[in-house]
């Protein structure tokens, strides 16, 4: 029996990466996978896909939905005004205007500075794409250089430093373990930075590599991409210093209250901030969005799509852990040799693999092991950061919906589009890791 329900764990797991591969909305590949894990396992269908508790399916979805939804629903506003209002372009043309439009390698730079400026001041990777990639294909094509080489600027910038690593990064990626540790958004600060640093050391070292790379093998921008029209709106803009301004004031709300606060505003600063950076981007930018009220209902109605994935995402992994064959593996798994660091390292990357969900992996991993990982002798702020940066380890598996949009967007496949963005996520979150492990040995 319990062979049979292990076997039918890999292939609840294989059915929701072969349905979110063929474009399958995740909302509708996470019940019907978890499907086959309630049949292999002979589980009660109707309470585990029906009932309340947290390890089961609407439950866990139900849960997220409630815990998260206002952090979902303020970010979402707020990158919808930065959006409306060109204040997202308005930066990145500051920050070319500074590197230069003429060296291939600080153009990538560059972008890769854009990006990760917008996801710190808690603009969503999905709208920094939005705003980046139409810039940057217009760059790629003047330079005449390979337009797969988008992936490493890009995925540095929004998928690495930013979301997991930086202290006081208001990603939701950062914001869940506060809620299971009694943590906050600078958890851990002295081994983020030094992770950070080894992170992006690694990508900006690979970022030239590839560049190295494609310039030796004699390819261009139409290598990888056929020759499209380029078409960039031509409107007024608001300053750098206007458009930054909301981004600024949130991350210093958001630091400033995780180190001085106390334990009310550690865990609640995140709203604050995210509404004092709304307020200011409604003052600064009401002449350059035609309609606030619009743009006010549109950032909202935009944070559901991303809320209700992600949840569905974390209800199949509950599921799965509750399937009386997932025990095997997580006997395997806790059993890693290397310390609870490890162990919190394999499970929780392995669980943003089986979701392709960096927030739904940590939605699953923190509420059922985070106490025991605490317990086996680690800082809670240890174990916040680890499993933050572990998440991102497989954050950038081919059926995450992050990896879909950006293939999307960019016009790239699988083929062309995914290794450089797999390697510099994915080695770079490892590196970030095995640093954090280190110097957090020597901090707590």
């Amino acid at each position: 029996m319990e062979l049979l329900g292990s076997l039918g764990v890999l292939v609840g797991i294989f059915m929701i990466i072969f349905l979110a591969v063929k474009e399958m909305n995740i909302i509708l590949a996470a019940p019907l996978a978890t499907l086959f894990v309630i049949v292999f396992n002979q589980m009660d269908p109707i309470s585990t896909l029906l009932g309340t508790e947290k390890l089961q399916f609407m439950g866990a979805l139900g849960n997220y939905v409630m815990s998260y939804f206002a952090v979902f629903l303020l970010g979402s506003v707020l990158a919808e005004l930065m959006k409306s209002s060109g204040a997202t372009v308005a930066i990145a043309d500051y920050i070319l205007a500074k590197m230069g439009h003429d060296n291939p390698y600080r153009v990538m730079v560059a972008i890769f500075m854009i990006a990760a400026i917008l996801t710190y001041g808690g603009i969503s990777l999905f709208v920094a794409m939005f705003a980046i990639i139409p810039l940057a294909r217009d760059l790629f094509k003047k330079l005449d250089i390979s337009w797969s080489l988008i992936q490493t600027p890009v995925w540095l910038g929004i998928a690495t430093i930013t979301m997991t690593m930086l202290p006081g990064t208001p990603a939701i990626q950062n914001v869940i373990p506060i809620q299971y540790l009694g943590t906050s958004l600078t958890a851990a600060a002295i081994p983020s930075i030094l992770g950070a640093i080894a992170c992006t050391v690694w990508g900006l070292w690979y970022m030239k590599f590839a560049l190295n790379r494609s310039i030796a093998k004699g390819e261009t921008y139409a290598t990888h991409t056929k020759d499209e029209e380029i078409i960039l709106e031509d409107r007024e803009l608001p300053s750098f210093g206007a458009s930054i301004l909301p981004l600024a004031v949130l991350v210093t709300i958001a630091i400033v209250g995780s180190v001085f606060g106390n334990e009310f505003w550690k865990t609640n600063v995140i709203y604050f901030a995210l509404i004092v950076g709304i307020l200011l981007a409604i003052v600064l930018f009401r002449s350059f969005i035609p309609n606030t009220m619009q743009a006010l209902s549109v950032g909202a109605q935009g944070s559901i799509g991303p809320l209700f994935s992600t949840s569905s995402a974390v209800a199949f992994g509950a599921v799965v852990m509750a399937a009386p064959g997932f025990a095997l593996f997580s006997e395997m798994l806790l059993g890693i040799p290397g310390g609870p660091e490890v162990q919190l390292t394999v499970l929780t990357a392995a669980m943003s693999g089986i979701t392709g969900s960096t927030s739904g992996a940590l939605g699953i991993v923190l509420p059922t092991y985070g106490q025991y990982f605490v317990d086996a002798g680690m800082h809670p702020e240890m174990v916040h950061r680890l499993a933050s940066v572990a998440a991102n380890i497989l954050t950038d598996v081919p059926h995450g919906g992050a990896v879909i949009t950006f293939l999307t967007l960019t016009k790239l496949n699988y083929k062309n589009g995914f290794k450089d963005l797999f390697t510099v996520v994915t080695i770079g979150a490892i590196i970030s890791a095995v640093v954090i492990i280190l110097s957090g040995a020597m901090f707590y």
